[in-house]
């Protein structure tokens, strides 16, 4: 049983939401999400991580092209 089913909250500042997916604190910061995070992991509700999919979809499309061939 993880973090994410015993109830912890979204880590972004001002959301008190539950999470439901769990990220490299790393790739959330560097997104530019406002996430208040001292552990290794970031904990985002559905909305916000729906707003760090679309903030990362450029970056992920460039390194797919750069290791595809």
């Amino acid at each position: 049983m993880g973090r994410i089913d015993k109830g912890i909250t979204c880590s972004v500042s001002g959301c008190n939401k539950d999470a439901t997916r769990s990220i490299s604190a790393d790739k959330v910061k560097s997104s530019g999400l406002n996430a208040s995070v001292s552990e290794r992991r970031a904990y985002l509700c559905k909305e916000h991580y729906k707003e760090y999919k679309k903030r990362t979809r450029k970056d992920k499309m460039f390194e797919k092209w750069r290791y595809k061939g």
